[in-house]
C-alpha cells in the first residue's frame, strides 16, 4: 500500500454531500495528463450522482506496474492503450475497456523564454544553434506515453540527439509540465490538456504539434476485476455527454 501511494502525483478525494450514505470511495488511477480534467469530472459526478471517487495520478507505466503488484485500484485510465492490453492479458481486468479520448502534445514555453513556440520545431532548432538553450522538459519516455510521443516528434525532426544533453525528465506528464514552467528550462513538450489547464494556460504560450509527427495517443480506460458498483457507475459516467464535454474542453479528441 505504501509503495503505490508514494509513487502517485497527487490524491484527490471528493467528499460526499450531506445525506449521502457513507461508503468507501473507489480508487481511480489515472494518467497525469488527465489532471485537472478528471478532477472536474469527479466533481460533476459527485454533484450529479452523489457518489465520490478518490483519484490517484501518475505515469501510465508506473500505475500499470502498481496494478501488477496488487494496488487496490478499481478503475484505470491510461494514456496509452497498450498498458490496458497488458493488464487484460494478465487477467486483471473485466474486459478490454473503452477508448475515452485521443491526446495531443504541444511545444510550450513560459513567458519570457527565448523559445518561441509559434515558430515550431524550426524555432527550437534555431535556439539550439544560438547556444541559448538551457534545459528542455519532457516526460520520461520509459514509462510515460507523452514522453514517448515527444521523443517520436523530436526524432522525426532530427532534434532528439541534439537535445539529449539538455533534457530534464518528468516522471509523468504533470511533472514535465511543471519543469517546463519553472527553474531554468526554456520550455518543453507537454500534454495539450495541461497547457489548457487554468494553472498553466496563463503562464506561457504553446504550439500544437501536428499529430502526424508521432503515433496516436489513444487513451483507454478499464475496470479492474475488483471494481465495485460506484467504480462501474463512474466508468459509464465518463462516457456520457457531460464528461465528454469536459474532456473535449481540455483538448482531447473524443471517439464516436
Amino acid at each position: 500500500m505504501q509503495i503505490w501511494i508514494a509513487a502517485a502525483v497527487m490524491v484527490a478525494s471528493f467528499a460526499a454531500g450531506a445525506g449521502a450514505p457513507p461508503q468507501r470511495a473507489p480508487i481511480v488511477a489515472a494518467a497525469a495528463d488527465l489532471n485537472p480534467a478528471l478532477a472536474e469530472i469527479a466533481a460533476a459526478f459527485l454533484r450529479d450522482e452523489r457518489q465520490r471517487v478518490e483519484l490517484v495520478f501518475g505515469s501510465s507505466g508506473l500505475l500499470t506496474r502498481q496494478l501488477h503488484d496488487g494496488a487496490p485500484f478499481e478503475l484505470f485510465l491510461s494514456a496509452d492503450e497498450s498498458f490496458v492490453e497488458q493488464l487484460a492479458d494478465a487477467g486483471l481486468t473485466r474486459d478490454s475497456g473503452a477508448l475515452y479520448g485521443i491526446g495531443r502534445i504541444v511545444l510550450f514555453a513560459p513567458h519570457g523564454s527565448p523559445l518561441k513556440p509559434e515558430d515550431g520545431f524550426d524555432g527550437l532548432a534555431r535556439l539550439l544553434d544560438t547556444g541559448r538553450m538551457t534545459r528542455f522538459a519532457i516526460a520520461n519516455p520509459e514509462h510515460a506515453p507523452y514522453g514517448r510521443a515527444a521523443e517520436a516528434a523530436l526524432r522525426a525532426r532530427g532534434l532528439w540527439d541534439r537535445l539529449q544533453p539538455r533534457f530534464v525528465l518528468g516522471e509523468n506528464a504533470a511533472q514535465a509540465a511543471q519543469f517546463a514552467t519553472t527553474g531554468n528550462a526554456v520550455g518543453g513538450i507537454i500534454a495539450y490538456s495541461l497547457a489548457l489547464s487554468p494553472a498553466l494556460k496563463p503562464r506561457g504560450t504553446y504550439w500544437l504539434v501536428p499529430d502526424t509527427e508521432h503515433p496516436p495517443l489513444g487513451q483507454r480506460m478499464v475496470l479492474l476485476r475488483r471494481a465495485g458498483p460506484v467504480a462501474e457507475r463512474f466508468y459509464h459516467y465518463l462516457q456520457e455527454p457531460a464528461a465528454r464535454a469536459i474532456l473535449k474542453q481540455y483538448g482531447f479528441t473524443i471517439p464516436k
